[in-house]
């Protein structure tokens, strides 16, 4: 029996994927929510060999195991040679087997012995005379005897020391339901009271169904309404699901032919996980007080390659879901994903079952999105139908910072170019001017716009403007925002995003390069993406020296940023015209710095080049 902590080896199984692991050694490919392929370990062309969430198996010699097995048997380790390798993938430190580890093993086994005393305790109390309260309370709440007694809902007396009066009955000392999370301790670790009385007690089990803590509710009108017991050698509050061991269960049992797979649910507490259950969400979970953690993720990921969050539809639960999104990120890959389900506003998963039935509740989460649908509609949350440019390129940074934090960088570039996509879609052509076909201030022409293309209006117009940023990449600084808000043709879109793309971090203008050298970085970032031809033909249509009746004869030398605007002023009139006068009546008002100052001036000299041309007098 091996001496090393049992707490130990689920994190690292945890922390350990066991599809990728085997993957290593074994052709896998999608079985359901499953993965199969030929067994490592005897000869077959037809494969039986299925991994799951958290264990291996084949049908056809009956090997079975999970990922520190596996390493056992295909690699010819110990057991402790096994653990060892896989904490060092997994970033683990192996706890010595010492005198005081294996004590504390000992001690956690006689720990779980005094919460199940508890347990027995307080689930007979329920059904007495002392407990009718919390009786009635739970058959208020639609419970039905079947699910009290299933999930093993009791009630702690609210009588002061009735549960140290009732155990010590049984040899368990105050300091031994101290340790175990059941009493609080005063400065010197003495135990002090009993932590649930005067409560409905939940208890809270591991994955594999090992009582570890009890969570209480107040009937009356003290505080705190829910209580979880405070960290103990068995419980962590970060590490662990309410209803978990349930959920797991449900999830890989075998379903009857046709039957939809059961998804793993996040929601907010035990009531809501109990009254899914018994609805029929057999999948259904929720944290311990805390928002959700990367380890809960973790735990998640190993039940279900997808699951939901649920969340109420109110300003809170709009924080909660970007919270968990921001949380998950980092972890993401294209074998874990997350769905999002938001609650229509004053409902809870516990009262919409009650109230508008299963078949309603079903529906809600077969609605659920993808954290790529909806991460644009969390992030973009308060920025006003109209904003200002400095709301919008705030808002553009949070959705490239967000997509940044995705580890897998393939993954992460199709989440930036989704974000940019929707920011594009949803903040061009805003700000005014006639409106095209298609409700934006341009309608594009037909296909992309290439330089052998017949240029003419517009079309010309968005190409020149493209074409500059490209050769003059430091324009990106002063007009990012008003280049959004062009409703630009397919080619001239994509070139867009990647450009964006490669300066939105800000590496291309490290070390405070020259103009060369950052047309030279852009060039190249261009041409890993294969755009490079495209973007170089675009270069040679814009950078022209002779623009003809386009451009004033006096802004023939002037910087790119003056040509830039002017090209820009004439594409989208109205819009600049009314964005000058906003931003000069600002000026007037309040003042601006002097970069602020500059591209305003930059405009207005744009304009009246423009205006010059108009009516002939340049």
């Amino acid at each position: 029996m091996s001496t090393i902590d049992a707490a130990f080896l689920d994190e690292l199984r945890a922390r350990t994927p066991i599809a990728p692991l085997i993957g290593r050694r074994v052709k896998l490919s999608r079985s359901g929510r499953n993965w199969k392929g030929c067994c490592p370990f005897h000869g077959e062309k037809t494969p039986s060999f299925y991994v799951y969430d958290d264990h291996y198996h084949c049908f056809g010699c009956g090997v079975h195991g999970d990922v520190i097995t596996f390493v056992m048997e295909t690699e010819g380790k110990s057991f402790p040679d096994a653990v060892e390798s896989l904490a060092a993938e997994a970033g683990l430190e192996v706890p010595k087997a010492t005198p005081q580890a294996r004590a504390q093993a000992v001690r956690a086994r006689t720990l779980g012995d005094v919460l199940e005393a508890a347990q027995r305790l307080w689930s007979y109390a329920l059904h007495q005379p002392e407990g009718r309260t919390g009786l009635d309370y739970l058959r208020k709440r639609g419970l039905t005897d079947e699910t009290i007694a299933a999930f093993g809902l009791g009630w702690a007396s609210d009588k002061r020391g009735a549960l140290v009066s009732a155990l010590r009955e049984q040899n368990i000392m105050p300091e031994a339901l101290a340790e175990a999370g059941l009493m609080s301790t005063d400065e010197e670790g003495r135990p002090k009271g009993e932590l649930f009385w005067g409560r409905v007690t939940f208890p809270i089990r591991d994955r594999r169904g090992d009582l570890v803590s009890f969570g209480g509710r107040i009937l009356g009108d003290r505080q705190p309404k829910y209580l979880n017991g405070p960290e103990t050698a068995l419980f962590s509050k970060r590490r662990l699901l309410f209803g978990l061991d349930r959920a797991r269960a449900a999830i890989r049992a075998p379903r009857p032919k046709g039957a939809p797979p059961v998804d793993a649910v996040v929601v907010e507490g035990y009531m809501d996980v109990i009254a899914l259950h018994q609805a029929g969400f057999p999948g259904a979970v929720a944290p311990l007080g805390t928002a959700l953690t990367p380890e809960q993720l973790e735990t998640l990921w190993q039940v279900a390659p997808s699951p939901i969050l649920c969340f109420d539809g109110d300003t809170a639960g709009r924080r909660a879901a970007i919270k968990a999104a921001e949380t998950a990120l980092p972890l993401l890959s294209t074998e874990r994903g997350l769905r999002f389900c938001m609650l229509p506003e004053g409902e809870d998963p516990d009262s919409l079952s009650r109230t508008k039935g299963r078949v309603a509740v079903a529906q809600l989460f077969a609605g659920a999105r993808p954290l790529a649908d909806v991460l644009f509609d969390l992030l973009a949350e308060g920025t006003p139908q109209n904003p200002t440019p400095e709301q919008r390129a705030t808002l553009r940074s949070r959705l490239v910072e967000a997509a940044g934090k995705i580890a897998d960088k393939s993954l992460a570039g199709e989440y930036r170019s989704s974000l940019l996509d929707r920011f594009f879609q949803t903040y061009r052509g805003r700000k005014g001017g006639k409106p095209g076909k298609n409700g934006s201030a341009f309608t594009p022409p037909a296909g992309p716009v290439t330089p052998d293309a017949p240029l003419d209006g517009t079309a010309a117009k968005l190409t020149l403007l493209t074409g500059l940023i490209l050769r003059y990449p430091r324009l990106i600084g002063s007009v990012a925002d008003a280049w959004c808000q062009l409703d630009l043709p397919p080619g001239l879109a994509e070139l867009r995003s990647a450009v964006l793309d490669g300066t939105a971090s800000g590496t291309m203008f490290d070390d405070h390069p020259d103009e060369d050298t950052v047309f030279t970085r852009m060039m190249d970032m261009l041409g890993q993406q294969g755009l490079r031809p495209r973007a170089e033909a675009l270069i040679r249509t814009a950078c022209i020296k002779k623009p003809g009746k386009q451009v004033d004869d006096g802004l023939m030398e002037s910087p790119p940023e003056v040509l830039w605007w002017h090209f820009y002023a004439s594409a989208n009139r109205a819009a600049f015209e009314a964005d000058i006068a906003r931003d000069t009546e600002a000026w007037t008002r309040e003042g601006l710095d002097p970069a602020q100052w500059d591209r305003l001036k930059l405009r207005i000299e744009a304009l009246a080049s423009l205006r010059r041309l108009e009516d002939g007098s340049y």
